[in-house]
């Protein structure tokens, strides 16, 4: 995968979700395309700049919404699954889902959009196959100053089909099948292209079923304040400067009597 792989990884003495006495895990803050597929280890804690809009992405069953339950502690979580249940539970129970979809859309587009306008850093969960969302997220995001990161869920059909078991609940088979048509799109796109294929998120950090298992938190951290100024003396520019410079200095008491 060609591209720009940046991420500064850094110990650090306390981190959010270590237990008192456990050694802290290492801090990450992803930038650009950063591809963690395959790589073992211990946990590590995710940061981002304050504000950011984390959109983590997957087939369904790839484990979503395990991760953000992980993660929900710090940062509220926009989920489509609620819309859809609080839909559910006001309509009958013969009518299919697909009657009353567009509301459900409808109702989490409008939390999705009035989360972003609040300012605070928020959790997306997304399936990762629209572009078009994830421009809309990073344009509406920009505007307030908040960057968009993407977490992408790489874990195969066979597994994703596993974790749709496991949950009890399955994406019907044209669903499943127009998600893994866009998540291959988008994740040959970042091979071919790296972080240019992504232009609208600050970064992209793949994961499979491995490195999934290590980002046991996150962070939202504020930039560090700006350095101190010091006030310098102004400086004279210009000819009287090169004058004051090329005459030499009289002593004290020459300069306050001349006659002397």
């Amino acid at each position: 995968m060609s591209g720009v792989f940046a991420v500064d990884v850094r110990d650090r003495a306390k981190a959010v979700g270590a237990g008192a006495g456990a050694p802290a895990p290492p801090v990450m803050s992803p930038r650009g395309l950063v591809d963690l597929r395959g790589q073992g280890g211990g946990p590590v804690l995710m940061s981002y700049p304050a504000g950011a809009v984390v959109v983590v992405s997957g087939l369904p069953g790839s484990g979503k919404s395990t991760l953000l339950r992980r993660w929900s502690a710090v940062a509220p979580v926009v989920d489509p699954r609620a819309s859809h249940v609080a839909c559910e539970t006001v309509m009958p129970a013969w009518l299919p889902y697909a009657v009353y979809r567009p509301w459900a859309r409808l109702r989490h587009f409008h939390r999705l959009y009035a989360a972003v306008r609040s300012g605070g850093p928020l959790l997306v969960h997304d399936c990762g196959s629209r572009t078009w969302m994830r421009r809309w997220l990073s344009w509406t995001a920009g505007r307030r100053g908040r960057e968009l990161h993407v977490v992408l869920l790489d874990v195969g059909a066979a597994e994703a089909l596993a974790g749709q078991r496991a949950r009890a609940r399955w994406a019907s088979r044209r669903v499943f099948a127009r998600h893994r048509r866009g998540l291959a799109r988008l994740l040959e796109t970042l091979r071919l292209d790296g972080p240019a294929a992504v232009r609208e998120a600050a970064s992209v950090v793949l994961l499979d079923h491995v490195s999934r298992e290590r980002l046991s938190a996150v962070e939202f951290t504020p930039p560090p304040p700006p350095a101190p100024h010091t006030a310098t003396e102004p400086q004279a520019v210009g000819p009287a400067a090169d004058r004051a410079e090329a005459e030499p200095r009289l002593p004290a008491e020459r300069e306050r009597f001349p006659s002397l």
